[in-house]
């Protein structure tokens, strides 16, 4: 069985930053993309970022690139996002997904889910 668990979230201020870590167990995941979405109050859910499993490629949104680094540790099976000069706008309940997908930036591809961490940025 396919577990997720999201840690790292919290409250933070404007400009600081934070990392969430998404410990992925259950099987082995060499073909599949690990991403992050978040969700706000009222809002849909929306891609963050993506890393494929093996090979070293990275999408991002256009609203946190340069902003937030998404990596991986193969050996702890654990994907992070690195979340840096955060902003207002960035809080949100955020969730890591793991699927074998064609389209990294929709959610329904995704076949597993964390149960999310809270974000939330003060002004």
């Amino acid at each position: 069985q396919v577990q997720l668990v999201e840690s790292g979230g919290g409250l933070v201020q404007a400009g600081g930053s934070l990392r969430l870590s998404c410990a992925a167990s259950g099987r082995t995941f060499s073909n599949y993309y690990m991403g992050w979405f978040r969700q706000a109050p009222g809002k849909e859910r929306e891609f963050v970022a993506a890393i494929r499993w093996s090979g070293s490629t990275t999408w991002y949104a256009d609203s946190v690139k340069g902003r937030f680094t998404i990596s991986r540790d193969n050996s702890k099976n654990t994907v992070y996002l690195q979340m840096n000069s955060l902003k207002p706008e960035d809080t949100a309940v955020y969730y890591c997904a793991v699927g074998v997908v064609t389209n990294i930036r929709r959610s329904r591809e995704y076949d597993y889910w964390g149960e999310g961490t809270q974000v939330t940025v003060s002004s």
